[in-house]
């Protein structure tokens, strides 16, 4: 366990360094910041160090197996009443135990945010009961995905402009580290039982789907909201006077999130010790195991919200602000683009997905092929919401014409490639595009004194959406060399059979 944690330990800081890089770079050039902040925020790096490394840790021991071994005995029980009651129930208490989820509620001001939650949740439940539908009757993915979207884009020019924006950015934070590792596992124990054993795009998909509900279900609750009312939250994160109160803060801070990270864990907790009662009955061993595992993730994710809500949050707010109403506006979209492509590295889901790909594709796509397509991508959809901040255009602009490409592509590619696609849209927006990203853009708005729910939110959205069309296209590559390999292979042994006919002749 010594040298897993060890190797973990490396993977994280590898991981926090670039961004790490990146704010101490802007801080001492172009966003000056009071010595306090930067000493908040490089605290901040190292809970975010150590968090990281005992969450992907935790995930590996208890997260997954737990998934995995729910997942495979639904799908083996063989009653599908059962398998699509536990995908709902699931889908929703996994949903409101995701802490990115609050972070995104309580930017909301005029909506209460336990009744926000509550919808997004009954979203989640209903795709993931969809989701595991998919598997039982064997529907492509792509199909899936084509009406659920369309659908979307269709309601887009129904509910109020204003609500399209946070309507994307919800779908966006309901799969985070909490949810991932879980949703993963369970999609690869339920598909390895109902899926042929070729068919491995099966495991990918749940996460895309637990993606699309909150869309669809915050944009009927737009239908019935008045959008003169809606307005994001005016609070802004707490900075220290001192050095010394900048410690006490973490301090201070940790008890609330030892609460919220305890609340979190306890439906997860509760639905492993339902199953296996009644019907897992793992080894003691095992179980002891997970039940470590669970500690782990704890204290990990503990970590992780600390450092990302006491020391990121705010310096993302001040890089937002200083940049855009600088004479220099235009600076913020390089930056956008630079904090894009190392941002991703340091969320804890798209290390959980990348390790799962690589798994499960055994080693034919690589984590580090997927990253740097993730990178690429996250680094596109900060660019265009810079852009978006600056010149003030319509979401839509951009998502419809992604979208539609997005799905016509999975027409084409490999179906796993659309599966990874779709479930790397989501894992991309985690604790740091919502307590980083998410707030430099609001900050920016605020500098500019234009609307934040019209083009603040919606980052999330723009995060989500181009890992889909970067992938797949990917995928499309692959897909063509595989092609071209297999007709050369084709027409070297044609070849070689008409010589070996000659020669017999």
């Amino acid at each position: 366990m010594k040298n897993a944690l060890l190797n973990k330990l490396k993977e994280s800081a590898i991981s926090i360094l670039p961004i790490m890089a990146i704010v101490l770079i802007l801080a001492f050039t172009l966003v000056p910041m009071d010595i306090v902040l930067i000493v908040q925020f490089l605290v901040a790096c190292v809970f975010l160090i150590l968090g990281m490394t005992l969450f992907t840790h935790g995930a590996d021991t208890a997260m997954l197996p737990i998934g995995k071994h729910i997942g495979s005995f639904l799908s083996k029980s063989g009653k599908i009443w059962l398998m699509l009651l536990c995908g709902f129930v699931m889908g929703v208490l996994i949903t409101i135990a995701e802490p990115d989820l609050m972070v995104l509620a309580e930017q909301v001001a005029s909506i209460n945010t336990w009744v926000f939650i509550a919808i997004v949740g009954v979203g989640v439940g209903l795709f993931m009961l969809l989701a595991c539908l998919r598997i039982v009757l064997k529907i492509p993915l792509n199909i899936i995905l084509a009406i659920s979207y369309g659908a979307i884009l269709i309601l887009a020019f129904i509910v109020p402009n204003n609500f399209v924006p946070l309507s994307f950015d919800s779908g966006s934070v309901t799969t985070g580290p909490i949810s991932v590792p879980f949703l993963m596992a369970f999609g690869l124990g339920f598909s390895a039982v109902r899926a042929s054993s070729k068919s491995d795009d099966s495991n990918f998909g749940l996460v895309a789907l637990g993606s699309a509900g909150p869309i669809l279900a915050v944009m009927i609750l737009g239908l019935f909201v008045d959008p003169s009312t809606l307005a994001g939250a005016s609070e802004s994160a707490e900075v220290a006077g001192s050095i010394g109160e900048g410690l006490l803060l973490f301090l201070t801070s940790l008890p609330t999130y030892i609460g919220q990270v305890a609340l979190v864990l306890l439906p997860i907790l509760a639905i492993f010790l339902v199953f296996q009662f009644s019907a897992l009955k793992l080894p003691k061993a095992e179980v002891l195991r997970i039940v470590m595992g669970l500690v782990f993730v704890f204290f990990g994710i503990t970590l992780f919200f600390t450092g990302v809500n006491v020391g990121f949050l705010p310096v993302g707010s001040m890089v937002g602000a200083v940049l855009a109403s600088g004479d220099m506006s235009w600076i913020l979209i390089p930056v956008a683009v630079v904090i894009g492509c190392v941002i991703v590295l340091a969320e804890p889901a798209v290390h959980v997905l990348t390790q799962q790909v690589e798994q499960i594709t055994e080693g034919r796509i690589s984590k580090k092929t997927i990253f740097m397509s993730m990178c690429v991508g996250v680094g596109v959809s900060l660019g265009l919401c810079a852009i978006r901040v600056l010149f003030q255009f319509n979401i839509l602009y951009i998502l419809i014409p992604a979208y539609i490409i997005a799905i016509a592509l999975s027409f084409f590619v490999p179906k796993i490639f659309t599966g990874i696609a779709f479930d790397s849209g989501g894992v991309a927006t985690g604790a740091m595009a919502t307590t980083f990203v998410l707030p430099m853009f609001m900050g920016a708005c605020s500098a500019m004194g234009i609307d934040s729910m019209l083009y603040g939110f919606g980052t999330l959205a723009f995060i989500a959406v181009t890992p889909l069309l970067t992938i797949q296209i990917l995928g499309l590559i692959v897909g063509i060399a595989n092609r071209r390999r297999e007709r050369a292979v084709a027409e070297e042994y044609v070849g070689n059979k008409r010589i070996e006919i000659v020669e017999f002749d």
